[in-house]
């Protein structure tokens, strides 16, 4: 679920930046921060932390721009996901259509249809779902293992990134539902 790699990417460093007497470096930390941190990367992973930013070379300056392009190297801790994989998570919110699970800096739906085999009664108001026959709940605060059945990554605005859980596959669900299976 989460890696540190070296990546390389470009920043754009605006006119206002470039001082007498001030090095660029001064504010390349900052800005690869603000350019990286909180978005996917082009393999759709999301970027947490950046740090140890390098330059690369020397910049370059677009005609009618003014800012400088440079190339950056720069250690970066990445949030993976990926279809079919099994997450650890913990239910942050509770609605009539299901739950949603936090996996890491995400939110996942975890659809009602898809809690478990037992048709589930949803108490919204109390943050709670039951099994009608198990008598099974799942609540706000929870900790929950399931898989990852759908993902659709939205580059523009993380938040709007949509991905469904299951929890009705054998060694899912909450935990306290796996540690009595294994009883």
């Amino acid at each position: 679920m989460y890696k540190v790699v070296t990546k390389e990417d470009t920043i754009r460093i605006p006119a206002e930046y470039i001082r007498k007497e001030k090095s660029l470096n001064e504010h390349i930390d900052r800005l690869a921060a603000s350019a990286f941190e909180g978005r996917f990367d082009d393999n759709n992973n999301f970027v947490l932390v950046t740090s140890n930013h390098e330059p690369i070379g020397r910049g370059r300056i677009i005609h009618g721009d003014g800012a400088i392009y440079q190339e950056v190297r720069f250690d970066a801790v990445l949030f993976c996901i990926e279809d079919y994989e099994v997450v650890e998570g913990a239910v942050s919110e509770v609605n009539d259509f299901g739950a949603f699970v936090r996996i890491g800096p995400m939110e996942a739906l975890l659809h009602k249809s898809q809690i478990m085999e037992d048709h589930v009664h949803i108490n919204a108001g109390m943050g709670v779902l039951e099994g009608r026959q198990s008598g099974r709940k799942l609540g706000v605060g929870s900790s929950v293992r399931a898989r990852v059945v759908s993902l659709s990554p939205d580059t523009s605005d993380p938040r709007r990134s949509k991905i469904g859980l299951t929890c009705k596959q054998t060694g899912l669900g909450s935990h306290e539902w796996i540690h009595e299976d294994q009883n």
